[in-house]
């Protein structure tokens, strides 16, 4: 039991806040914690991780663990239950990627692992990375996800695979067919599970759930963990370890943040044309609330001269590709999108995060500006802001305990 650092607190008995008791906050909330005994392993080489699996991650690129890796990688390859928060960029994919290739028993030809995320690209990019860590102990991953060939998903589950990264409805389908056989699965990963467990996946999820076998291992990562979330967890998850960053550790450290006032929307506009060399200068993504404003911001664009790529969720999935594609190439500069893009995709060029709209939730926010400054490297965000969203700026600047600056004219030497 513990006190929070304002010391408005009351200590709750067990029954109220799960197993290990918590703390109620001033509104009547449950305040998590981490769990006691969760101490950081600061190399690779004590995990105890498998020799052929070290080399794929040193090969990777990678030299040490970072925080959330340091502290949730041992648990869940001991088999606890895990729910791990850490902020956008520090390396949970890669935390994933490690341990499905370690705990996977390649002899066996079955899927042991499940990873569900919330967006195509996330599942792709996780089934990459397990590939690219796992390349030196043979591991078989198949990114199961809609817009894509059932075929070609039913062809290689039959061939065999150790894990399956997908999307819920395309997951759920294949466990349905029975071609998806579940009876192996040891592991299921919800990626981003903020997003998961609320509106739209709940039932999906629930629906996967029900076919897996009652020994499971669950492991729920997300940079993100409102308090429902925290709660449901206790109808599926055996004396989870938390690993839990307080809200005010998630600061983007590294992401410098402005503001750009601008007094009517069509202002919106300009600004981001005056801007759009410093944009150049690197990879930027540009955020908009609605896949219409999307389509709508390209077309101006375009229409005055400027080289931009845009996409969003309504699109095919062969062009979504082809997009991603090319904007991780470096083909294009100028990527403008919907939140379809703001979790978890990482390109490493991006250093520049423009907020044409502000998001409409606080979480949002730190997904999408944490596009830039992957993994410690330094970037920076502009939010344009009409006089009617000066308050959701500073209700964000509050949440986060950050700052958010007027834009310096020099802009561009930030980057």
């Amino acid at each position: 039991m513990a006190m929070t650092a304002g010391g408005g607190s009351v200590v709750v008995p067990a029954n109220r806040a799960g197993r290990r008791g918590g703390v109620v906050d001033e509104d009547e909330k449950l305040v998590f914690e981490t769990s006691k005994g969760v101490e950081p392993i600061l190399s690779f080489d004590e995990m105890g991780i498998k020799d052929d699996l070290l080399r794929g991650i040193y090969n990777y690129g990678f030299e040490k663990p970072s925080a959330i890796q340091q502290r949730a990688v041992l648990p869940i390859i001991q088999g606890r239950d895990v729910i791990a928060q850490a902020q956008s960029g520090t390396g949970k994919t890669s935390m994933i990627a490690l341990t499905v290739c370690q705990v996977v028993d390649t002899a066996s030809r079955e899927v042991q692992v499940l990873i569900v995320s919330p967006t195509r690209e996330l599942a792709s990019q996780t089934e990459k990375v397990i590939l690219a860590i796992g390349n030196f102990i043979n591991i078989q991953a198949h990114a199961c996800i809609g817009g894509k060939s059932v075929g070609e998903d039913i062809r290689k589950l039959e061939y065999g695979v150790h894990v399956v990264s997908g999307t819920p409805g395309r997951v759920c389908d294949m466990i349905k067919r029975r071609t998806l056989r579940t009876r192996a699965i040891k592991l299921l990963v919800l990626d981003e599970s903020d997003e998961m467990l609320s509106r739209g996946f709940k039932d999906q999820i629930y629906d996967v759930y029900r076919y897996l076998p009652p020994e499971l291992q669950v492991v729920l990562i997300s940079a993100t963990l409102p308090n429902e979330i925290l709660e449901i967890t206790s109808k599926f998850m055996t004396d989870p370890v938390r690993i839990l960053v307080k809200r005010d550790e998630l600061t983007l450290e590294g992401i410098k943040q402005f503001f750009v006032a601008v007094e009517r929307e069509e202002w919106k506009f300009d600004t981001l044309c005056d801007l759009y060399d410093t944009l150049t200068i690197t990879q930027a993504v540009i955020f908009c609330n609605t896949k219409r404003k999307v389509d709508w911001l390209t077309e101006k664009m375009r229409s005055n001269n400027f080289t931009v790529s845009a996409m969003h969720g309504d699109m095919p999935q062969k062009e979504r590709d082809a997009i991603m594609a090319e904007f991780r190439a470096g083909e294009t500069r100028v990527l403008i999108t919907t939140d379809v893009w703001a979790r978890g995709l990482d390109v490493q060029q991006v250093s520049l995060v423009i907020n044409y709209d502000l998001p409409n939730n606080r979480e949002l926010y730190i997904h999408r500006i944490g596009r830039s400054g992957r993994f410690g490297r330094k970037g920076v965000a502009i939010n344009f802001v009409k006089s009617d969203d000066i308050k959701i700026l500073r209700d964000i600047e509050q949440y986060y305990s950050t700052q958010i600056d007027e834009m310096p004219m020099n802009v561009a030497d930030l980057i």
